[in-house]
């Protein structure tokens, strides 16, 4: 065991981290010229396209130290955006040791601290390394300065590196040799592993990735899954190289993958504690806090025959991404489907890229919003969690509702601070703080509704501030705020899927543009159709799309105007009774446009 050493990769989005892993790679020779690629252990052909990383990714490498002792490095690289942070704190747990990667050219993000202070709670050795030091643009001294007041370290401790050129590959590995601790456990007791991550294979069922605490686990053993209570055999083990290599053994410290011939996605838990049947563990672990959504998002097939098909996908992709959250809901205009739990707007693209591409769904996604708490005049102390727009009681009876905080801090440079806070305080943002990190960089504190930054908030964070801001942020609670329900009414009938929850004062604009928005994207019928926003029972906006008109007088040449006259009533009453039966098909992108009202 003292020669196995467990780390993980954490960074801020885009500073190197993927890059990197390939370098030790490489160096390593865990895989082979011919197999090598950038960005190699991102696998999914949406992290390719994007240049992002979604899934954490183990690796095991075997390394020769240059005094000849063989040591084993488990490597988990992890995603660095605000939205994926669950899958960083899942990696840090089955480490010992991170690598905190600071691009010389960008200095430290919110992202790259946030990341840090996960690492430091569960008490992890952390190795600085100074990355991009051979750009022309690298601001070497001032940054790893930066890095020391951080970290409090010593200077002599941040590896200067460029994952490009491969320049000081071989001091990060030296220091991952000698600064993270072996894995700590007993071979002897009974065992004790904790499940951190898994996968679903269409062949072998579900693939379970481990991290043993204590003890070892023998290929065909007799094992439990603690929080399920499920027993199973283990028909399959082995490391996680490029590919999986199947071992009779993995012993304490170790990292591997399971194989228990599991169909059912909901038989895995991540998180969960495996230990043998016969002799299991007094102490389970501690697995993970409960990931806690920040978005909410109704996702609903698009013939609703598909139900039992979209439910089978979202379990497995569950599997995969342990922080989706859903459960079954209805809708009037949607038929059945989800309410999905999501930490942020880009991870609810990129599930719903990854239900069309992975499992062939095509779904169609409601206006995302966040969960409310109401209370009603009847019981003023009963909470009501509301949500889906639709679950918030009557204006006449509602007592108040308390929307989500956030503390989001906002790091940028010093020429975008009066842009970036005059978006925020559009967003009704509170600044709470301000502080110059050096002359060029600024730390903001804002206190602000969650609901503001769902939509289109980091994208318009990334204009004001041409790409220079970074965002991170916490929870803070709930507090009272005036909200009120904006419904769309087509053709006098309420489409439940374009409701939305909205501060009194935004409500009037948020309902002309969303009307404006659904005139241009609905197409246009044989009868006029009113397209409405109102508030309770008052309407506050209104567009009309006008009808495909036939002109019916055409044939009429000169003569009485009567005759044209009877012509046009009778065509009014046509459209009368038309409008009366005529159902009005809304196209998906009109349920998106939503979010783009400000573009």
């Amino acid at each position: 065991m003292k020669n196995i050493r467990n780390f993980c990769i954490i960074a801020h989005i885009d500073h190197g981290k993927s890059t990197l892993a390939d370098r030790l790679l490489d160096a390593t020779q865990t895989v082979t010229k011919r197999e090598s690629k950038a960005q190699l252990l991102d696998n999914m052909d949406l992290e390719r396209e994007r240049g992002i990383t979604i899934k954490s990714h183990a690796i095991q490498m075997d390394y020769t130290a240059p005094d000849g002792e063989k040591y084993i490095l488990n490597l988990i690289d992890t995603p660095g955006h605000v939205d994926f942070s669950y899958e960083v704190s899942r990696s840090i747990a089955a480490c010992e040791g991170a690598l905190l990667i600071v691009d010389a050219a960008q200095s430290i993000q919110a992202q790259t601290i946030s990341n840090l202070y996960l690492a430091l709670e569960n008490d992890l050795e952390i190795i600085p390394v100074l990355n991009k030091v051979d750009l022309p643009s690298a601001n070497v001294e001032e940054v790893t300065d930066d890095i020391v007041d951080l970290l409090g370290c010593d200077p002599s401790e941040v590896i200067p590196a460029s994952a490009k050129t491969g320049l000081g590959i071989q001091d990060i590995l030296d220091a991952i040799i000698e600064r993270v601790p072996a894995p700590k456990g007993n071979v002897d007791e009974p065992l004790q592993a904790l499940v951190f991550d898994s996968q679903y294979n269409q062949f072998r069922g579900v693939e379970t990735i481990f991290r043993v605490i204590n003890g070892s686990i023998k290929k065909g053993q007799h094992i439990k899954f603690v929080a399920t209570g499920e027993s199973y055999y283990a028909d399959e083990i082995g490391t996680l190289k490029l590919n999986q290599v199947p071992k009779n053994e993995i012993k304490a410290g170790d990292v591997g993958y399971l194989i228990t011939g599991i169909k059912e996605a909901k038989e895995v838990k991540v998180g969960d504690t495996i230990t043998d049947h016969d002799h299991p563990t007094t102490n389970p672990i501690g697995g993970f806090e409960d990931v806690k959504p920040m978005v909410f998002a109704g996702i609903y097939p698009v013939d609703t025959e598909d139900y039992e098909d979209l439910r089978s996908s979202m379990e497995k992709l569950q599997l995969n991404d342990a922080s989706l959250v859903f459960q079954a809901e209805s809708s009037a205009a949607l038929g059945f489907g989800f309410r999905c739990g999501f930490l942020g707007m880009l991870h609810l693209e990129i599930i719903q890229e990854r239900l069309e591409r992975e499992f062939d769904m095509t779904v169609i996604t409601t206006v995302p919003n966040v969960s409310y708490h109401a209370f009603t005049n009847k019981n003023p102390d009963e909470v009501i969690i509301v949500n889906n727009p639709t679950d918030l009681p009557e204006p006449s009876t509602l007592n108040r509702v308390e929307e989500p905080y956030i503390k989001a801090t906002i790091i940028t440079k010093s020429d975008f601070v009066g842009n970036v806070m005059s978006l925020c305080i559009e967003k009704r943002g509170i600044v709470t703080n301000q502080t110059y990190l050096t002359t060029e960089r600024v730390e903001m504190t804002f206190d602000m509704p969650l609901a503001e930054i769902v939509f289109d908030f980091y994208d318009r964070l990334k204009t004001v501030s041409k790409g220079y801001a970074s965002f991170d942020y916490t929870p803070i609670g709930l507090r009272a705020s005036k909200l009120v329900r904006v419904d769309i009414l087509l053709n006098a009938q309420t489409v439940d899927a374009l409701s939305a929850l909205i501060h009194f004062d935004n409500a009037y604009n948020i309902g002309k543009k969303m009307v404006e928005k659904l005139k241009e994207l609905i197409p246009r019928q044989q009868f006029d159709i009113p397209v409405q926003a109102a508030i309770g029972a008052k309407i506050i906006a209104r567009e009309t799309i006008k009808a495909l008109r036939k002109d019916v007088t055409a044939k009429c040449y000169g003569g009485d105007i009567s005759r044209k006259r009877k012509l046009l009533e009778k065509q009014k009453k046509g459209k009368k009774r038309m409008r009366q039966v005529g159902n009005v098909e809304i196209p998906q992108q009109a349920f998106m446009a939503v979010l783009k009202l400000n573009d």
